[in-house]
């Protein structure tokens, strides 16, 4: 259980965040949503402590482990967390100029001694990981290339499997479809359902349509000018209420609608 209480990020007199008390239980798939500018990317930035709270509490409780409180983390207990709790960005943060294999790689560097990661010992285990990661996406055929010479399809399914390898608990993922077209789309929401299902990963993902919003989360929260307004399951999203958080955006995110039946690309 991820349990997020009063949490707020403050630039000055403005906030990009305001009050948020929220609970993800494990194994959820929760779609954020909202106009851009709303708080969805600071509040999954806040989560993983890339963006340092003003206020506010962030726990997580595990099995078997004592409760952590994010937010007070430090040097290799943060380290540790962000390991646990992995980010899928928009524009994918690959190495361009490294292969895919090591670009995966680097999701183990939160398994394995400093010195070891700097020098890029990795182990048997640790490529056996990283290539069924890619088998898993359908990309393993592609571990020995650049990573910039990949389409942003198969870019995007590269970043999903560096996440992958690091185990985690949990997936952020910043508008992880926002640069990719419509077939390319449902290839890597299809894989984020997969992982949740399949692994028992919880699944928080900022979204832009509110069709692949409905399609794929189990819950939504809806964020307008920082704070909560909307936390439903999806079919309580009615019209009426998306244009409230959308705005003149509105008709654009409900028009949104991912293809049917889509082959995954190679």
């Amino acid at each position: 259980m991820l349990r997020i209480s009063g949490l707020s990020r403050q630039f000055g007199d403005k906030y990009a965040a305001k009050d948020i008390t929220i609970d993800i239980p494990t194994g959820a798939f929760v779609g954020v949503i909202g106009r851009s500018g709303a708080g969805k990317s600071t509040l999954l930035r806040m989560i993983n402590r890339l963006q340092e709270p003003s206020s506010g509490t962030i726990l997580y409780d595990s099995p078997n482990v004592a409760t952590i409180n994010v937010t007070q983390l430090e040097g290799s207990a943060l380290r540790n967390w962000r390991r646990q709790c992995a980010m899928i960005f928009q524009q994918f943060n690959l190495v361009g100029r490294v292969d895919v294999l090591t670009n995966v790689l680097m999701g183990r560097l939160g398994h394995m001694p400093a010195w070891r990661g700097l020098f890029k010992l990795w182990s048997h285990e640790d490529r056996v990981i990283a290539l069924a990661a890619l088998e898993q996406m359908d990309i393993a055929s592609l571990a020995s290339q650049r990573a910039d010479q990949l389409s942003g399809g198969q870019q995007q399914r590269v970043a999903i499997c560096r996440a992958l390898v690091a185990e985690p608990d949990i997936i952020l993922a910043d508008e992880p479809i926002a640069s990719l077209d419509p077939r390319n789309t449902k290839v890597v929401m299809d894989a984020l359902q997969r992982i949740n299902r399949e692994f028992g990963i919880t699944v928080i993902c900022n979204l832009h349509s509110l069709d692949l919003a409905r399609t794929y989360c189990d819950r939504l929260i809806g964020m307008a000018q920082g704070r909560v307004v909307f936390d439903e399951l999806p079919q309580a999203l009615t019209d009426d209420i998306a244009r409230e958080l959308y705005g003149l955006e509105a008709g654009e995110v409900m028009a949104e609608a991912m293809p049917a039946h889509e082959t995954m690309p190679a």
